[in-house]
């Protein structure tokens, strides 16, 4: 079994990847989506499409809602046992505390992946007003996808694929449009699924 954790600020195109990952599977995959609201949204959405998906609401699972979160991966070994896992935060989550936060789960996964996806078209704006939130919450990932290449001029997208690499430094990029599918295949291959 793999845990895939989707991590990067709100509105930079989480669900959207979510949703392609899940399309792309082979085999059997549950999405842990982690909801602000009273409302499931994103998890309706999932759902819709014929996935499976549990919401975790009012709260942050990398703060708040901890032993939920385990509890809840738990239950999902037990009741699904899926090839893969797919966490989608919310977009103030840390992802590496959830990655911690899976080690200690009992799940034991072969595989724990932070995908850190950054918004090449709202990058300048973004870092602009929230660089240190960024740098805490992309900073660990295993895997760079720059989205939203399909929006974004190529000024954006090289300063975005700069500041990623002056983040963490060798770590792959891979520039993507969740909304056409330009790049999704490499990136998917990446994550191995």
């Amino acid at each position: 079994m793999k845990v895939c954790i989707v991590g990067g600020f709100l509105g930079s195109g989480k669900t959207t990847l979510l949703m392609k990952m899940a399309k792309h599977v082979k085999g059997n995959a549950v999405l842990i989506i982690n909801e602000m609201g009273e409302i499931g949204v994103d998890g309706a959405t999932v759902r819709n499409e014929g996935y499976n998906a549990v919401e975790l609401f009012d709260g942050c699972i990398c703060c708040t809602l901890v032993g939920t979160l385990q509890n809840t991966l738990i239950q999902i070994k037990k009741d699904f046992d899926p090839e893969l896992i797919i966490i989608e935060p919310t977009g103030l989550a840390l992802p590496h505390k959830i990655k911690e936060m899976v080690k200690v789960s009992m799940i034991e996964p072969e595989v724990t992946l932070i995908v850190g996806i950054c918004d090449a078209f709202r990058f300048r704006a973004l870092v602009q007003k929230k660089e240190d939130f960024l740098r805490m919450q992309l900073s660990r990932s295993d895997l760079f996808l720059l989205n939203k290449i399909d929006k974004a001029d190529d000024v954006s997208i090289k300063a975005a694929s700069a500041w990623l690499e002056s983040l963490n430094p060798g770590t792959k990029i891979i520039p993507i449009s969740g909304l056409t599918g330009k790049g999704l295949e490499e990136a998917f291959s990446e994550i191995g699924i």
